[in-house]
């Protein structure tokens, strides 16, 4: 493991870095964009940190940090990004919040468990732009869904005529929703068409029955096309299936349970496509049918969601 001369850690927000560099304890807040970082190589060569070794950590946020990771490699620095709940379940008690507090707190925990972290690859640019379009087809997907409920239960209370304002604009909502809807889903299968890995890859996952296009989608962009777990059952924990011992001694003998910090929405779909291969694919059905007789329907939907990572990877 490469032995880092500085550590710093970067606080990400959607206007300003606050940058800490945790073996000098200095600090400086930068705009975040190109004139902030003609600034941060200024102070760098000021305070005489030397890029070439420093390590650089910054929390997922989610897209604010794509144009610093994008100068990063431009500058060929090395970067990692880390969750938020990793840095904060690490330090212990902590009082307060800011954004320098944070980038310290950010630096430091990349100080301690630098043996543990390596630098992030070349940022994939397919991957980005498959995540957006598939959260604003999520953001459309929901939005339709309000308005079917809300028009159905409108429906239901009210006896409605054909000049109903409210019923015609949810009616022209849904119908422009489902055309939006389409147009994104179009682009989706373009990109992935235009990329030889992630095409290789979705036609993979999406031979599996019970794996549809969304699920092998939604796959790929959590996975970032496989390359960022190590192994299936990483993944597996990411999504929230495995289930956790919950005991201590002799007086706590909790039964085991998947645990709540888990991607919900991977789960969710991966829910649906365990219950269509249930149906669908001979093995798992005999497999299903067979632990139905001993376990609870649940614990043997989950032992199915598992066994498609395990094929998927």
């Amino acid at each position: 493991m490469k032995k880092w001369d500085f550590t710093l850690g970067v606080d990400v927000s959607k206007l300003t870095l606050d940058i800490h560099c945790w073996e000098l304890n200095i600090h400086i807040q930068v705009a975040n964009g190109s004139a902030g970082y003609k600034q941060f190589l200024k102070w760098c060569k000021e305070v005489k940190i030397n890029l070439s070794s420093c390590f650089i950590a910054m929390e997922y946020t989610g897209g604010y940090e794509y144009k610093f990771i994008q100068f990063c490699e431009a500058k060929n620095l090395s970067y990692c990004r880390v969750p938020g709940l990793s840095i904060k379940n690490s330090l212990g008690i902590v009082r307060g919040k800011n954004d320098k507090a944070d980038a310290r707190r950010i630096a430091q925990y990349a100080s301690e468990k630098h043996e543990h972290m390596k630098a992030a690859g070349p940022i994939n640019t397919a991957i980005v732009q498959l995540r957006q379009y598939l959260s604003f087809r999520k953001r459309l997907v929901r939005e339709s869904a309000g308005y079917k409920a809300s028009l159905t239960e409108r429906k239901a209370m009210y006896k409605l005529d054909k000049n109903d304002i409210i019923a015609q604009v949810s009616a022209k909502k849904i119908a422009d929703n489902g055309k939006l809807i389409t147009k994104i889903e179009r682009e989706i299968r373009s990109l992935i068409q235009s990329d030889q890995k992630l095409l290789m890859n979705f036609k993979i996952i999406s031979s599996i029955k019970g794996i549809g296009e969304i699920n092998a989608w939604m796959t790929l962009a959590f996975t970032e096309n496989f390359s960022c777990f190590k192994s299936p059952r990483s993944y597996a924990v990411y999504v929230g299936v495995v289930p956790f011992e919950h005991t201590s001694g002799t007086s706590i003998k909790g039964r085991k349970k998947v645990s709540q910090l888990a991607n919900k929405e991977l789960k969710q779909e991966l829910n649906q496509a365990a219950k269509s291969a249930m149906t669908w694919n001979k093995d798992i059905k005999a497999y299903a049918d067979r632990r139905l007789k001993e376990k609870p329907y649940k614990v043997v939907l989950n032992n199915v969601k598992f066994k498609l990572i395990l094929r998927m990877f």
